[in-house]
């Protein structure tokens, strides 16, 4: 008997956990994303803007590319909806800490952590006993006037 067998669906956590190692782990985060979200929507009825459904696959894209470019071995992807929003988590075995490159239009390339930090409600990255955990949230739905919620403008 599973421990969320009496518990009802409305109050059992949206989740999902994908460990990604192999030839193609960024079609695979992003796949596992898209679908993750379409059913957050269709299965557990929570509305998700067309904006929080790229933002999460973008942002999925970015940290698992990093994480596969950097870190040797796999890496973990999870996906959980706390609060109004989908908190992404990426683990890999690397603890070494990235950090956002300066500001500089003229540069081609190394833009992705700028980017999940500018979208994202919020943005932590911390060490663990063995390599380290990026976590971000992006809110599921925007307000009526396109903003999203959760974001101050």
């Amino acid at each position: 008997m599973h421990e969320d067998e009496f518990q009802p669906l409305a109050d059992r956590p949206i989740l999902s956990a994908v460990a990604l190692d192999g030839n193609e782990p960024i079609a695979a985060a992003r796949h596992a994303a898209r679908r993750f979200m379409s059913e957050v929507q269709a299965v557990h009825g929570l509305p998700v803007s067309e904006r929080a459904m790229g933002m999460v696959e973008l942002v999925v894209s970015e940290l698992v590319t990093n994480a596969y470019k950097y870190a040797p071995g796999p890496c973990l992807l999870d996906l959980e909806v706390v609060d109004g929003a989908v908190e992404i988590s990426v683990w890999d075995s690397d603890p070494t800490l990235p950090a956002a490159c300066p500001a500089d239009p003229g540069r081609v390339g190394q833009h992705g952590l700028e980017i999940a930090m500018a979208v994202c409600r919020s943005f932590e990255v911390r060490r663990e006993p063995v390599g380290k955990r990026v976590k971000a949230a992006i809110v599921l739905a925007d307000d009526p006037g396109g903003n999203p919620v959760g974001c101050l403008m």
